[in-house]
């Protein structure tokens, strides 16, 4: 389908379960290959992603039944392998440490959006223990070929966090495959620090305790992973939140099911976002409820999203429905996902009659007085169609062009939303 139109929504009430977090997904995916023993994963997400893990896995010789997903782990047999990895950088990026230690001749490539966001950093960490990886394209830059290198025992090793938390997190679960405890040390800020968190997290479910020094230093044991037998997925946190955007600003209530207070991914915290919008929120360790404030509209918003980059660009749209000036800071991480989103959300929200201003690593949204009918371009980005959809909430038509793109992480999305939509009577 090249393009979707949505009808305008007078109201968002319901319930809606969330399908399992991508984040959670691919490092548990990962993890289950490495370790000894057999893991059986519950509510694993089907989506764009975690099929290119999946695939690649297979494609490195683990044994992985789909039906029942369970992965029986321990090593990569086939030592040679050409991976096409789309634009999943949950895929790309753990996969390029991991493959860089394994002893192995292999090429990594992607979607040409891939190509264009940066690696150098993670590569430079690897070749600094003793990996030997080549760039086939531009200069610190995807595609990638992986060749058998010696590891060094005592090389400091540092990595840039200011770009990506992804590099840190390819290197925490990459690290025990040598053997060794390695301290890692972090340059700059770390950005992002909630997906950092899912990953310790997940390294500690699979027997690998990682101990770090605030967010600057991490000291990884070199032992190997164990199965824990069976691991649940959560619900995805990110995809929740256009939800609970859809219940406080359509009048709710709409609660989310799969995910809530004993959430282990930093995207839950958009509640606070809400709340700070004025909107009424509850939450249960397994579900969380929005609905709109009790009087009056949301409000206007100032705040450092850098946490949760990705509800982010769901505050973003929330803002076409304040009642004043928003801004979105810290955000720079927009410029290297899956397109610019900061570039992307700007033309974007102009396009409904917002005013727009479009800082390096900001966003300030000013609502118009009433939503225009437009037509939304999505740049291959799951989270663009996702979160402007929320604009037929304001009353209008809105057309989502390439609404597949959100097979990435929630292909049911769009009939998702469609069950908690009461349309505008004719």
């Amino acid at each position: 389908m090249k393009f979707l139109d949505l009808d305008p929504i007078g109201r968002a009430a319901g319930t809606v379960r969330m399908p399992g977090s991508k984040s959670i997904s691919n490092r548990v995916l990962l993890l289950a290959a490495l370790a000894d023993g057999e893991t059986r994963v519950e509510n694993l997400l089907d989506s764009d992603d975690t099929r290119v893990m999946l695939n690649a896995l297979e494609l490195l010789g683990v044994r992985i039944e789909r039906d029942s997903a369970t992965v029986r782990g321990g090593s990569f047999p086939n030592k040679s392998a050409d991976l096409h990895l789309g634009n999943a950088g949950t895929a790309f990026r753990p996969l390029t440490a991991v493959l860089a230690l394994a002893g192995g001749e292999y090429r990594l490539s992607g979607a040409p959006r891939m190509h264009e966001r940066p690696i150098g950093d993670l590569v430079d960490a690897l070749r600094a223990l003793g990996a030997r990886i080549d760039y086939l394209g531009k200069e610190g830059f995807p595609p990638l070929a992986l060749h058998p290198g010696t590891i060094r025992r005592s090389a400091p090793l540092r990595v840039r966090g200011d770009v990506s938390s992804q590099y840190l997190s390819a290197l925490l679960m990459a690290l025990p495959l040598t053997g060794s405890e390695r301290a890692v040390e972090v340059e700059g800020e770390l950005i992002s620090k909630p997906y950092v968190e899912i990953t310790l997290n997940i390294m500690r479910r699979f027997g690998v305790e990682v101990r770090r020094e605030g967010w600057r230093s991490f000291m990884v044991p070199g032992k190997r992973y164990s199965s824990p037998g069976e691991i649940r997925v959560e619900g995805d946190a990110s995809s929740a939140s256009y939800f609970l955007a859809a219940g406080a600003i359509g009048g709710g209530p709409v609660r989310v099911e799969g995910v809530g207070r004993s959430s282990i991914q930093g995207d839950v915290r958009f509640t606070e976002v809400l709340e700070r919008m004025g909107a009424k929120v509850s939450m249960g360790d397994d579900w969380i409820e929005s609905g709109a404030p009790a009087r009056g509209g949301l409000k206007p918003i100032d705040a450092d999203l850098n946490h949760i980059p990705d509800a982010a660009m769901t505050a973003a749209v929330a803002a076409l429905f304040a009642g004043g000036p928003s801004t979105i800071r810290n955000i720079a991480s927009w410029r290297v996902k899956e397109t610019d989103r900061i570039a992307a959300m700007a033309k974007e929200l102009r396009k409904l009659g917002a005013a727009v201003e479009e800082g390096a690593d900001s966003l300030r949204v000013t609502p118009p007085a009433a939503l225009r009918p437009a037509t939304i371009d999505t740049y291959d980005d799951h989270r663009m169609a996702m979160s402007f959809s929320l604009a037929a909430l304001g009353g209008i038509k809105v057309r989502i062009n390439d609404p597949g793109c959100v097979g990435k992480t929630f292909p049911e999305y769009f009939d998702s939303l469609a069950s908690i939509s009461q349309r505008v009577p004719a």
